[in-house]
């Protein structure tokens, strides 16, 4: 697995972004959260971010950004 770095702000927004382009996402309008949802219900992903105090999701890109404390299944 590539080492995931914490983004915040306009880097993780921009990450969203060009995820976004890259899955026909339009993205104008929509907040952070609101598109990394969109990002992850598109890629088959339950959209979780920042809504979860825990995770068990060890392959999610967004995990570190998230702030949800990452647990065994």
């Amino acid at each position: 697995m590539k080492k995931q770095k914490l983004l915040k702000g306009s880097p993780l927004f921009a990450l969203a972004r060009t995820k976004a382009r890259r899955l026909d996402i339009e993205s104008k309008g929509l907040k952070m959260a609101e598109l990394i949802h969109t990002v992850q219900l598109k890629e088959g992903h339950q959209d979780c971010f920042t809504r979860k105090e825990t995770c068990s999701e060890r392959d999610c890109c967004w995990q570190l950004s998230c702030g949800a404390k990452m647990v065994n299944d």
